[in-house]
């Protein structure tokens, strides 16, 4: 008997998940009439390339009943095997509900957990349930220390436009003209796994990275330092080099992991969006 754990393709955590022995289901992603599945044959580029030409965003979509029913047989390499999986936000899709469904015809031996967060903020925590998987843990708790600590994530990020966020309409005309031309960048948070604007900075990216960076140190006093991810969606590499360097100046991480968005998570957001998320104490 085995404990299998599985995610969604949100999770975004690249290579890690042939390290950690982790298998995720693709989300579905669709350019006009033609679909796609994250990670499988779409890339972010193809989802500028779209944006730019069509003005409007690509949809995703949660994939169906029978395809989480197949994936969980699929990954069940024994009949006594225990699956443990980790859905993107049940309030940023229905893939929660739709998993946990498929999850039922499994008698017990399927759990679906909702991370109640995204991308890497969604990676954190199927990680962590690696690591209990190898020091030993049952599947039952597994779960229960994964949901003891979900709500401690910091799934934050900084976009450097709100184009995308307007096309998608999580912010309207006004906003979004408002934002660009004043140089104004939200802090976009995961709170009980919606998504708020938690701060807004101004001026350069480069200022406002450093500043999201520093504000974190002073509201995250203590924090699990096994971790932290830099994600971002294809986002300047000066960027990227400045907050991993700003992370690693104010805090105490083993290991620093950049890893870039899918296509799934890019498509919502847009280029040169960038978060630090780790999990809080």
């Amino acid at each position: 008997m085995a404990i299998r754990i599985t995610s969604d393709s949100t999770c975004d955590l690249g290579e890690l998940v042939e390290k950690y022995g982790i298998t995720t289901i693709p989300l579905n992603v669709l350019l006009g009439d033609d679909n796609f599945q994250d990670g499988i044959n779409i890339q972010p580029q193809d989802i500028f390339d779209f944006v730019e030409t069509t003005k409007t965003l690509p949809k995703t979509s949660a994939r169906s009943v029978v395809d989480y029913e197949e994936f969980f047989k699929s990954v069940m390499k024994d009949s006594k095997d225990e699956v443990i999986h980790f859905s993107i936000s049940a309030k940023s899709s229905v893939s929660h509900n739709v998993a946990k469904t498929a999850g039922e015809s499994f008698k017990g031996r399927v759990y679906v957990i909702d991370s109640k967060a995204l991308s890497s903020g969604q990676g954190l925590l199927v990680l962590k349930a690696c690591e209990l998987r190898d020091a030993g843990k049952s599947a039952k708790e597994i779960v229960k220390t994964i949901e003891s600590i979900r709500d401690k994530v910091n799934t934050s990020f900084i976009p450097d436009r709100l184009d995308y966020l307007y096309k998608g309409g999580r912010c309207s005309k006004m906003e979004m003209y408002g934002a660009n031309l004043l140089k104004i960048h939200p802090m976009i948070a995961e709170s009980d796994g919606q998504l708020i604007v938690k701060r807004k900075y101004k001026g350069r990216m480069k200022h406002c990275i450093k500043q999201y960076v520093e504000d974190l140190y002073h509201e995250y006093g203590k924090y699990d330092k096994t971790r932290f991810f830099v994600t971002h969606s294809s986002a300047d590499p000066e960027l990227v080099e400045l907050a991993k360097k700003q992370v690693k100046e104010l805090f105490d991480f083993d290991e620093v992991i950049e890893t870039v968005a899918g296509s799934v998570i890019t498509g919502h957001c847009g280029r040169n969006t960038l978060g630090v998320l780790f999990i809080a104490k």
